[in-house]
């Protein structure tokens, strides 16, 4: 055994308890139900085979120890364990006793008499223990260890009947999961998830979409060689734990992928060399992670009939309907007959098509026999418990199949689950890969056929019909903007909306669970260790002296206590400050302890915070001086420490990339006469930019280079220049890099698009030719050399897109989505993208990845403001939320009309709210945040809002005989000549309560006749 291996006692002993406890509950409680009264069990390896079989010895032996350890003989007792195994193997396994359950360790050497009398005593051990024996009949174990054991044990198998364990072991030992065991699984259910929507789905579009002929066996050759990549789990969306190996995962099952007609829903099922046909389509996939296994599989259907999309939303609701019911408690085979009983309610017909076994236990082995999904099993789901959830229809016919291979298909949806509490649903650990309808459908034929109807529909509707386009037209008072929404289409998002929200509480319930510890997110501060001298020869000369020492090379202060130099890190020091009290000065050094500090200083950590601690020591002297210059020396050296920490803070993220490797058989693509943002140290000059093998490399005539690598490339964007003075490729990276003394994550070529320098007052057609039609001339060249270099960029950006690796796009903003706002300094533009949303004219730059958005929160929307705030949460809890003030109310249904179109949930509210105690309470708990109702609360001020403009709006409709009587009169109104209304106007605002007008008007005529007035104003009239 390599001197390496290092054994968990911890963990062998709890296992090895909970195992002989479980057979000791079984033959007292159950009647030997499960271990069927055996008195001993014998588990044998024998020498070590390089094999594919799968041998529940190796796996009992990897549960228990985490290693293999062949040539070795286990007998289990309801006492004791007895292990008798080589000298090296029995080193390791001495350093386990002392546990709970005694272990005896019986040490095999080179003389046979001693190796004889060693299996005798197994042999009398398993005789006094009763007269069954456990064992695994169906493991095959060789070599001369093995058929030694078997010549001693067959002297007694007359005696002894032996009895399979093989399923009381799964039951008893892998079944229920401890914590270490949930996080392996979840870390290979995300690696299934990563391969599966981040490659596969990538590489099948491409074949489907440039139809290329690719065989079922070549696709799942190249979803292979992605196990050995250890960059593509690195940049997974799908974000892995910082500690993730990915040399510790293997293939547990597949991958398979299956089109055409020929469906095997089996585990043993395999690829085929068939071409992969633009239908149903169905791939999975099963990793192992430290032998943990978790399994993924989804139905892709390309182009899909109606027919089909019915049937598989029913599969879909059968997936969700299982993922809520297994509970603790529940009974197994119950959960089968809810979803046949939920096809007999939807569609009979289906029912003879579903399968018969719809999953089962999963973990240390692919598939648990003891807990199959079928009707028959009567075992009860437990807390800890990991199932794979398979449902699915096998050989429905297609009544309108595309061609001959369309004419049979087949449904399938599998996910790996972990049964929580009896009252929650179970986590479901492989909903990264997305089962809704609208994510597994592809639609490649007849797009603007099927566009068709729908406008047409649109029209039929009575509402936006008669409505909106003729009625209600655009309105220059803010009062009424808010009217002109379509009602149907407002019904509709809200609808989606709701849907949205539901989905984001189960999928928050799902990811953080109780049980998973720090798995759930929570990243808790570490104690810092720090050490101001390794040995005694190391302090400065100057402690003999027993004087205050400030040592800045080793960030120290050393003090003078008790007659010995006691060294103190600055680190722990909080502040010092030197009084004057008579003729003695004092020096008064505070130092940091657990519940003093305030603020951001509030949850230092500390390494044992029950400890006894020094808050301050204070020195007099009557050298006032020499305090003085200490306090500042140590202010000095504190702010100093706390500078660096700060730098080397900011640019722990920074990534040191590799080196890039540059092209030399060919001469490399470049784009000349561009600039760069963030610019170089100097002068702006223009430079040059080349795709080299691996990466893009920008160079001035100065020397000055930046290098950026395809691998640490998160977006790719292509700005035109169109209503903009400038023409952009931009490249947005996942870890930041140096840039002189900078770091930056967002680098930027550019050209401007209008050229200063050019003049044409010297033209000879200025002789000749004046006016409008020179500056038409001078447009229509504008517009020529813009739609030029936009053509260049483009093309140039595509050249990036072809040369770096898959999953590397150029994405366009889309400027019609495009609405102002404030994301940092200034009021800019910020134009949606496929992917993300971006603001890239003006830095700092703006880039929000809509697939790292968790809900989007818009504050301010009431009546009456011109404005609102979008705030953007994200589904990293501890990364600070994006905030874009100052969008002006009319961009409001846009933004929520674009919000919903790209599946992100969105909330309204009145107010601006503190976003960083809320993102606290949430980081402090997930798990009882989402059990609260999760991002719930931020809705519900909305609603009391809308339900109080509702009561207010009722109060004030009208009836259709007040309406005609309303424009009766308005029509009488205008009937008045300019001098009444100019009149009216003038005093509208001093009678706008009191007396009517008609009242009003013959006073004023009374008054007029008494003073004389009418006819003196009679001529002033006519004047005018």
């Amino acid at each position: 055994m390599a001197d390496e291996v290092k054994i968990d006692k911890d963990t062998f002993q709890n296992r090895l308890s909970h195992l002989i406890s479980t057979w000791k509950t079984d033959k007292r409680q159950s009647n030997d139900a499960l271990f069927a009264g055996v008195g001993s069990i014998v588990i044998l390896t024998g020498k070590n085979e390089e094999t594919s079989t799968y041998l529940k010895s190796n796996a009992l032996h990897s549960w228990l120890l985490g290693y293999e350890f062949p040539a070795t003989l286990m007998v289990f007792t309801l006492d004791t364990l007895y292990v008798a195994t080589t000298a090296k193997k029995a080193k390791h396994l001495e350093a386990l006793k002392g546990g709970k359950v005694p272990i005896e360790v019986l040490v095999r050497g080179k003389d046979p008499i001693e190796n004889a009398k060693q299996f005798e005593k197994c042999v009398d051990v398993i005789k006094g223990a009763g007269k069954k024996v456990g064992v695994l009949t169906k493991d095959t174990s060789a070599g001369p260890f093995a058929d030694e054991w078997k010549k001693a044990f067959g002297d007694i198998s007359k005696e002894i009947e032996e009895v399979d364990i093989s399923t009381a072991l799964s039951a008893a030992a892998f079944a229920v999961k401890d914590e270490n065991e949930l996080r392996s699984m979840r870390n290979a259910s995300r690696a299934c998830t990563g391969i599966l929507s981040e490659f596969f789905v990538e590489e099948m579009s491409a074949v489907l979409d440039e139809e290329k002929n690719v065989t079922h066996k070549e696709l799942t050759d190249k979803i292979d060689r992605k196990l050995d990549d250890p960059k593509f789990f690195k940049r997974l969306k799908t974000k892995l734990p910082a500690d993730f190996d990915s040399t510790q995962l293997d293939w547990s099952y597949g991958p398979t992928i299956q089109s055409g007609g020929n469906y095997d829903l089996k585990l043993s099922a395999s690829s085929d060399a068939n071409t992969l046909h633009a239908g149903i389509i169905i791939a999975g996939l099963g990793l192992r992670y430290k032998t943990y296994s978790a399994m993924v599989a989804r139905t892709f259907m390309v182009d899909p009939n109606t027919l089909q999309e019915q049937n598989y939303k029913i599969l879909h609701s059968i997936q969700d309907m299982l993922v809520r019911e297994a509970r603790e408690g529940v009974v197994i085979k119950d959960l089968y007959n809810k979803a046949v009983g939920m096809i007999k309610s939807r569609k009979p017909d289906l029912e003879k098509h579903f399968l018969k076994t719809i999953g089962g236990g999963i973990g240390f082995e692919t598939r648990d026999p003891t807990l199959l999904i079928n009707a028959r099993n009567t075992r009860q789901l437990k807390d800890g418990m990991t199932l794979t959830l398979s449902p699915g229809f096998t050989d429905i016919e297609n009544p309108n199949p595309q061609d001959k291979k369309s004419k049979i298909y087949s449904l399938f949806v599998c996910d790996t689950v972990r049964v929580l509490g009896k009252q929650e649903d179970a986590a479901n650990f492989t909903n990264g890969a997305s089962t809704e309808i609208g994510t597994v459908s592809f639609y490649f034929k007849d797009e603007e056929e099927q566009e068709a109807p729908k406008e047409k529909s649109k029209k039929k509707d009575p509402k936006v019909g008669a409505v909106a386009s003729n009625n209600i037209v655009k309105t220059k008072l803010r009062a009424d903007r808010a009217k002109q929404i379509d009602e149907g289409a407002e019904a509709r998002r809200r609808e989606h909306q709701k849907e949205l929200a539901e989905k984001k509480q189960r999928e928050g319930l799902a990811t953080y669970t109780e049980a998973t510890g720090d798995a759930n997110g929570i990243q808790q501060k570490k104690f810092k260790r720090f050490e101001s001298y390794k040995r005694d020869n190391q302090f400065p000369s100057r402690v003999a002296d027993l004087a205050i020492v400030v040592d800045v090379k080793a960030s120290t202060v050393v003090l003078p206590i008790m007659g010995r130099p006691v060294p103190f890190h600055i680190n722990t020091i909080k502040s010092a400050s030197k009084n004057d009290e008579g003729e003695f000065a004092y020096l008064r050094i505070n130092f940091l302890s657990p519940g003093q500090g305030v603020g951001r200083k509030e949850d230092q950590p500390f390494e044992d915070p029950t400890a006894h601690f020094v808050r301050s020591l204070t020195f007099r002297s009557t050298d006032a001086d020499r305090m003085s210059d200490i306090a500042q020396q140590i202010t000095d050296l504190r702010k100093n420490a706390v500078r660096r920490e700060q730098e080397k803070k900011e640019l722990e993220d920074v990534v040191e990339q590799d080196k890039l490797i540059e092209m030399r058989n060919r001469k490399p693509q470049n784009l000349d006469n561009v600039f760069v943002r963030p610019g170089l140290d100097g002068k702006r000059i223009p430079g040059e930019v080349e795709i080299h093998q691996n990466g893009l490399r920008y160079h001035d005539s100065r020397g000055s280079r930046i290098d950026v690598l395809f691998s640490n490339m998160k977006h790719l964007f292509f700005q035109p220049s169109t209503h903009e003075l400038i023409v952009i490729i931009h490249v947005h990276l996942k870890d930041p890099i140096m840039i002189g003394k900078k770091k930056a994550k967002d680098i930027q070529f550019y050209r401007e698009a209008t050229d200063m320098a050019f003049d044409e007052t010297g033209n000879r057609k200025r002789k000749h030719r004046y006016g409008d039609e020179e500056e038409f001339e001078q447009e229509q060249e504008e517009r020529r050399r813009r739609a030029q270099l936009d053509k260049v960029f483009k093309g140039f950006a595509e050249k990036i897109q072809a040369a770096a690796p898959e999953g590397l796009n150029v994405d366009i903003p889309f400027r019609e989505l495009a609405f102002n706002g404030v994301p940092n300094r200034s009021n800019v533009l910020c134009q949606p993208t496929s992917d993300c949303l971006v603001q890239l004219t003006e830095p700092p730059f703006t880039v929000i990845t809509l697939e790292e958005v968790e809900i989007v929160h818009l504050e301010r929307v009431q009546f009456g403001l011109k404005n609102f705030d979008m705030v953007c949460v994200f589904k990293d809890f501890h990364r600070p939320c994006a905030h874009i003030n100052t969008v002006p109310v009319e961009s409001l249904e846009q933004v929520k009309d674009w919000l919903d179109s790209v599946d992100i949930p969105y909330s309204e509210g009145p107010l601006n709210l503190n976003w960083s105690t809320i993102m606290k309470t949430v980081t402090a708990d997930p798990h009882q945040f989402f059990k609260d109702g999760g991002w719930s609360f931020l809705t519900m001020e909305s609603d009391n809002e809308d339900e109080e403009e509702e009561e207010e709006e009722s109060a004030f409709e009208m009836s259709e005989s007040e309406m005609a009587a309303s424009e009766e009169s308005s029509e009488d109104d205008s009937e008045f000549d300019d001098d009444a209304s100019a009149d009216e106007g003038e005093g509208s605002e001093e009678d706008e309560s009191g007396e009517d007008w008609d009242e009003l008007e013959r006073k004023a005529k009374k008054k007029d006749r008494e003073t004389g007035l009418e006819d003196e104003d009679k001529p002033k009239k006519k004047k005018r």
